[in-house]
C-alpha cells in the first residue's frame, strides 16, 4: 500500500515537485516532465523517453550526460499527453533532431505518435523507437505488439550513448532498434500494487501463488503458478529467456547482460539470492555474462515482483553499453565537461477566444453544462469503471476518465465565461482532457471533442442535423485515430452504434432527443454486448479470455455519458 501522500490525485505532480528540486544537478523541472539542467559543448540528438509515472527510476531518474535528454512524466500509470511530449521534446531538442523512445503501450503510442507528427510539421527530424523486450504480452511472430517493460533501460541507455558520442539520428535510431531488437524480458509478481489513495491493489494474486507475465502497470499474468524458491525462480527466468534468443544469435559463446530488476518491494538481498543462481545458469550455457546489474530498474509501486531482462552482445552495444553516464537512477563512470543550462520559466499559455455567432454560444452553454454533467456522473462511476478494468486490464479507467472530464469540464466552462462558440468550447474541452486523462481513452476522448468542435462551428447555429454530422465526424475521427474496429472489445463497439442509430433516426426525420434516446439505449446494448467478446487490443489483449463475461470499461463509459447527455439535452429541450 501506497501510505505517503498529500492528495492523492496530486501524488504524481507532488512527486515531480520533489524529484526535480532532489536532482538539480542532473535535471530541471519544464511543462509535461524534466530535461537535463547541463549540456555538453557541442550540440547533439536529443532522447527523449517518457511514460506514466509510478515506475521510477522509469523514467525521469534515467535524464542526465549519457542517457536521456528529457522525460516525458504522465499521471499515475497514464501515458502522457501530446502536449506533455511535444513540450519535453522541443525543450530538449538541441537543432540535431529527436528520438522519442517509450515502451509500447496504446496510450504511449497515441500520445507520442500525435508530437512526433507536430513536431515534424514545425521542421523537426523526429524519429521513434519503440520497446518491445516482453517475452510474455505477444508470441515471438508478434514481436510487434509485444509492450516495454525494464528492457526501457537497455534501449534508453544505448540511443543516450550513441547521441553522447555525436552520432546523427540516423545512427541513433539504428542502434537504439538494434538494443531493442537484442533484449528479452520476462516479469513474475506475487501480490499487485496499490494506488495512492485506494483501499484495494490493481490486482491480486492468491497466497502462496505466482503471477507470471505480468506488466509493469499491473496488468495480470498470464499464469500462475506456486511460489518457487529463488532458485526456482531463475531457473524459470533463465529457461524461458533462453528458448527465445534473437535472431541471428548464438548460443554458445554469447555475451549477455542480465539485470534482475525489483518492481518494487522485494528487497535487494532477496534478488540477490535469486542472481546467484542466474549467473550459474547462465554460465553453465556457455554464455559470457557481462556487467550484470541487480536493482530497481524499472518498477510498479509497491507490487512485490521481479523481472529478469537479458541484453544480447555485439561488439558495438557492448561499447555502448559500458559508456559513461551519469543520471539521479543510474550512473556509470564519469562525465565531464557540463555546462550549466540558462533556466527559462515556462510562460502561460493564454486561452485565445475567437469571435463566434450568438446562436453559437447559447450551443456551448449546453455543451458545459453537458461536460460538467458527464464529469459528476464519471466521478460517481470512477470505482465501477475501475473494478470492470481490473479484471483484464489495469484498473486506470475510471481514474482516467474522471480526471480527464473533470480538466475538460474545467476547461470548457472558462471557455464559455470568455464568451466562446461551441467550436472552441469543444476544443478547449477536449485538448484539456487528452492532457491531463491521458492514456488511451484520454486520447481518444480528446479526438473526439475536437471533432465534434470542428464539426460544429463558431458561428452556425446547432441544429439537429448539425449534431448528428458531427456525431458521425466523431466515429469517424476515433476509427482512424485508434485503429479499432467493431469486434475488438473496445469503446469502438458502443461508439458505432450510437453514432449510426442517432443518424439513422435524425435522416427519418426525428427530433435530436427522441433520436439520442434511441441512440443511447442501442449504445447501452452494445457496451453490454462486449462481455461475449475477447480483447483485442489494447492492454486487455494478452489477457483476453480473462475479459469474457465482463463489459468493455471504454464501452461503458461511452455509454454511461451519451445517457448523461441525454438528460442535459432533455432539461434543454
Amino acid at each position: 500500500m501506497t501510505r505517503l501522500y498529500n492528495d492523492p490525485d496530486d501524488f504524481a505532480a507532488d512527486s515531480a515537485v520533489g524529484f526535480a528540486a532532489a536532482s538539480a544537478r542532473w535535471v530541471r523541472p519544464v511543462n509535461g516532465g524534466v530535461v537535463r539542467s547541463t549540456r555538453g559543448a557541442d550540440p547533439t540528438v536529443a532522447v527523449v523517453i517518457g511514460g506514466g509515472s509510478g515506475h521510477y527510476p522509469a523514467f525521469a531518474g534515467l535524464v542526465g550526460p549519457g542517457l536521456a535528454h528529457g522525460a516525458v512524466m504522465g499521471n499515475l500509470f497514464a501515458s502522457p499527453s501530446a502536449h506533455q511530449v511535444h513540450s519535453v521534446a522541443t525543450t530538449a531538442h538541441e537543432g540535431r533532431g529527436v528520438l522519442l523512445s517509450y515502451g509500447n503501450y496504446a496510450g504511449d503510442v497515441l500520445h507520442f505518435g500525435q508530437a512526433q507528427q507536430r513536431m515534424r510539421e514545425a521542421g523537426i527530424d523526429c524519429r521513434t523507437v519503440t520497446v518491445t523486450d516482453d517475452i510474455s504480452s505477444a508470441p515471438a511472430s508478434e514481436i510487434e505488439k509485444r509492450r516495454g517493460v525494464a528492457g526501457d533501460l537497455v534501449v534508453f541507455k544505448i540511443a543516450g550513448a550513441a547521441a553522447e558520442n555525436g552520432l546523427d539520428l540516423d545512427d541513433v535510431e539504428r542502434l537504439a532498434r538494434t538494443a531493442n531488437d537484442r533484449t528479452r524480458s520476462l516479469g513474475v509478481a506475487f501480490s499487485g500494487c496499490t494506488l495512492p489513495g485506494a483501499d484495494e491493489p490493481l490486482f491480486t494474486v492468491p497466497e502462496g501463488r505466482m503471477a507470471v507475465g505480468l506488466g509493469i502497470h499491473g496488468e495480470p499474468g498470464i499464469d500462475e503458478v506456486d511460489i518457487p524458491t529463488a532458485a526456482g525462480l531463475a531457473e524459470l527466468f533463465v529457461s524461458s529467456l533462453l528458448a527465445e534468443v534473437p535472431e541471428g544469435v548464438e548460443l554458445e559463446g554469447a555475451r549477455v547482460v542480465p539485470i534482475l530488476n525489483g518492481l518494487g518491494s522485494v528487497k535487494y538481498e532477496e534478488l540477490y539470492v535469486v542472481y546467484a543462481t542466474i549467473d550459474r545458469l547462465l554460465t553453465e550455457a556457455g554464455i559470457t555474462v557481462v556487467s550484470p546489474e541487480v536493482g530497481e530498474f524499472c518498477t510498479s509501486f509497491d507490487m512485490a515482483g521481479a523481472s529478469l531482462t537479458l541484453l544480447w552482445l555485439d561488439d558495438e552495444l557492448e561499447r555502448l553499453w559500458h559508456a559513461s553516464c551519469d543520471t539521479p537512477a543510474y550512473r556509470r563512470g564519469a562525465v565531464e565537461g557540463r555546462i550549466a543550462v540558462d533556466v527559462v520559466e515556462d510562460a502561460e499559455e493564454e486561452v485565445v477566444i475567437g469571435p463566434s455567432s450568438p446562436e453559437s454560444r447559447e450551443a456551448a452553454a449546453t455543451i458545459d453544462r453537458a461536460i460538467d454533467a458527464v464529469a459528476a456522473m464519471l466521478e460517481a462511476e470512477a470505482e465501477e469503471l475501475g473494478r470492470i478494468d481490473r479484471i483484464a486490464g489495469d484498473g486506470d479507467h475510471g481514474i482516467g476518465m474522471q480526471r480527464g472530464s473533470r480538466a475538460a469540464a474545467a476547461a470548457a466552462r472558462e471557455a464559455v465565461q470568455k464568451n466562446a462558440g461551441a467550436r472552441t468550447a469543444l476544443h478547449h474541452a477536449g485538448d484539456a482532457w487528452a492532457d491531463k486523462g491521458g492514456g488511451t481513452s484520454g486520447a481518444i476522448w480528446g479526438e473526439m471533442l475536437v471533432a465534434l468542435g470542428t464539426a460544429l462551428g463558431d458561428e452556425a447555429a446547432v441544429d439537429r442535423q448539425a449534431v448528428g454530422a458531427g456525431v458521425a465526424r466523431m466515429k469517424d475521427a476515433v476509427m482512424s485515430f485508434g485503429k479499432a474496429t467493431v469486434g475488438d472489445k473496445t469503446m469502438i463497439d458502443a461508439i458505432v452504434p450510437f453514432a449510426d442509430r442517432l443518424s439513422e433516426r435524425l435522416s427519418a426525420g426525428g427530433d435530436l432527443v427522441s433520436a439520442w434516446t434511441d441512440a443511447a439505449d442501442t449504445a447501452t446494448a452494445a457496451a453490454e454486448a462486449t462481455a461475449n467478446l475477447t480483447a483485442k487490443l489494447g492492454r486487455a489483449r494478452s489477457h483476453g479470455d480473462k475479459s469474457l463475461g465482463t463489459p468493455d470499461p471504454g464501452a461503458v463509459s461511452f455509454a454511461l455519458i451519451t445517457h448523461t447527455v441525454l438528460d442535459v439535452l432533455k432539461g434543454q429541450n
